[in-house]
This record gives C-alpha cells, structure tokens and sequence, in this order.
C-alpha cells in the first residue's frame, strides 16, 4: 500500500506519517516549501523523512508569499501569549495552504497509483484554523472523487487523520509509543536566528503544554 503523507517537520505531521507507517503503508513525503518565513522547518522535515525511512520525499516550491494575509508569509509580527480559548483566527493562519497542500499531495497520488493521503491535522489542541477542522476533510475527499480521472474511473481517495481528535499530549504519547525522536522536529512559529524556538507562539505554547501532560520532557529542549 502506498500513501502520500504531508511532512512539515513538525511533530503532528512526523507522528501522523508514523501511523501510517506502522500500519504498513509505503510513505511517500510531500514537504512545501511555500515562502513560510520559518525555514527551519524544512531541514526538519528532511531529518524526519529521513528516520521515518519513507519511499521517496518529495519537496515542492510554491511561494505564497505573493497572496500574503499570514504572519507565516510576511513581515507582520508573530503573535506572542495569546489566548488559546480565543474563538477569533489567529494571524498565523496562512489562507487557504491546506487545501493547497492536499491538491499536491492528491495530484502526486494520482501519479503514483495511491489512494490514500495523510495529514496531520488536529481538531482540539489548534489554534482555530479552519482547515483543521473534521469537515474541512470530508468536503475534500468529496472533492478528490469528482476533480480527478482516478475518481471519475470510480477510485475512492482516502484521506487519514489519524490525530485529529487527540490531544497534544495524546499525540505525543502516541509518537512515544512508536519510538520517535521529537528531538528532530521543528515546531516554532519565530525561532531565532540560530533556530531556537521563542516558546512564546502558538505552537511553542501548544508543544510545550503537550510535553507537560503527557509527563515526557521535550527532546528539543535539552539538546
């Protein structure tokens, strides 16, 4: 079986690829580089492709930075302690990329002769993203049977979620449990220059709480 799975470089993304793994899929890594102002992350996805020992990975330039409206694509500050109960879209939402990034990785499926893709989106520990959200993906494998030959043919793309409805710590339990080395992802939003995370924006606030209930401390940290 073979699967295509988005890898960020992240932890979500490198543990979603993980799953998918252990349930005995050929993963085929799709990393984008999309003008995102935290390279760092890149280098990551390479390290974790590269202890995941996937089939192929795959890297692609598609430079949102022309669209803008993302602190991820632009000058504008990164937000810091904000309140993650807040119900409003933050900043560092980057429009549209998951639906950008699922129609690269479904058009890379249909020339491999795949039908599943992996993302590692997550529904409870986010920031309010829109396209993290379960429907976002049910519209999408909706979308994959009617815009593609494969699905006209009568093939069914899958899209796994494996995360998304698992805590932070959760995830990081379960990445434990196969025996992944969070030490070589990247998680910050504004890492410094030398890429040290800020431990101040989402996603440090995010990983950090994570790492904290699941009673492990955070690899990144102590190296």
């Amino acid at each position: 079986m073979k699967c295509v799975a988005l890898l960020s470089g992240g932890l979500d993304s490198y543990t979603a690829a993980a799953i998918a793994r252990s349930e005995g899929f050929d993963v085929y890594a799709l990393t984008v580089a999309y003008g995102q102002r935290h390279l760092q992350e890149i280098a990551a996805a390479r390290r974790v492709a590269s202890a995941l020992g996937v089939a192929q990975h795959l890297e692609l330039q598609i430079d949102l930075r022309g669209i803008g409206g993302s602190a991820l694509t632009s000058d504008m500050p990164v937000p810091h302690d904000r309140d993650l109960t807040a119900s409003d879209i933050p900043s560092t939402y980057v429009p549209a990329r998951n639906t950008i990034f699922l129609s690269l990785a479904l058009g890379w499926a249909e020339t491999l002769d795949a039908r599943d893709l992996v993302i590692g989106v997550n529904a409870l520990d986010y920031s309010g993203y829109p396209d993290c959200r379960p429907e976002f993906i049910a519209a999408f494998e909706s979308l994959a049977s009617v815009a593609t030959r494969a699905g006209v043919e009568g093939a069914r793309f899958r899209i796994h979620t494996p995360l998304v409805t698992l805590t932070k710590a959760d995830i990081i339990r379960r990445g434990i449990a196969l025996e992944l080395d969070y030490g070589l992802t990247h998680s910050c939003y504004d890492p410094d220059a030398e890429g040290r995370p800020c431990g101040r924006c989402d996603s440090c606030v995010l990983r950090a709480k994570g790492f904290t209930e699941a009673g492990v401390p955070d690899p990144l940290l102590l190296r």
